[in-house]
């Protein structure tokens, strides 16, 4: 290493060829991508023309198959009125639709795991607003203003020791 001594006119040469290297891979780059075009969204479908998503809701995982149809909604092999008996459950799973103003246009078939009602019902609109993405792009934005495409990220704080629950603690005792 101290053998090797650089000058200043070494150093020049160095640069120059580092600043002519750069601008063709500047040229080339320009070529290829533009950092300004939007994204383009494309209808995702698979052999059986379905769109598929998968939605997630706390502990709740759902999947989602949409397809066209009469409305016809099927959640784990019962319809919907019987797997979710509460009208505020039924009313979330059906959000997605309202907003894309797509009632009664596509039949839904999910299967979901994990949680409870509440969270499964959170987990299948979260899969519907994906699917109906897949299927339709242009209706990206609407669903999207309305937050249906987010994924709710709160989950059940856990259990601390030397609690009763995660924050409460055992009832005090002075004596």
């Amino acid at each position: 290493m101290a053998e090797d001594k650089k000058t200043l006119e070494d150093l020049k040469e160095v640069t120059a060829d580092a600043v002519v290297a750069a601008a063709v891979a500047e040229d080339s780059a320009d070529e290829v991508v533009t950092a300004d075009a939007p994204i383009e969204y494309v209808q995702k479908l698979d052999d059986q023309g379905r769109a598929y998503a998968t939605g997630k809701r706390k502990d709740a995982i759902a999947r989602v198959w949409l397809k066209p149809g009469s409305g016809k909604i099927v959640v784990n092999g019962r319809e919907e009125e019987v797997y979710f008996a509460r009208p505020t459950l039924r009313m979330v799973i059906g959000q997605a639709f309202e907003v894309a103003d797509r009632v009664g246009q596509y039949d839904v078939v999910a299967t979901v795991k994990g949680g409870g009602l509440s969270g499964q019902a959170g987990a299948v609109r979260h899969g519907i607003s994906k699917a109906l993405t897949y299927y339709e792009p242009e209706l990206r934005a609407a669903i999207k203003a309305a937050g249906f495409l987010t994924r709710d990220a709160r989950v059940v704080e856990r259990k601390k020791y030397g609690k009763a629950k995660a924050r409460r603690s055992f009832q005090f005792s002075k004596r």
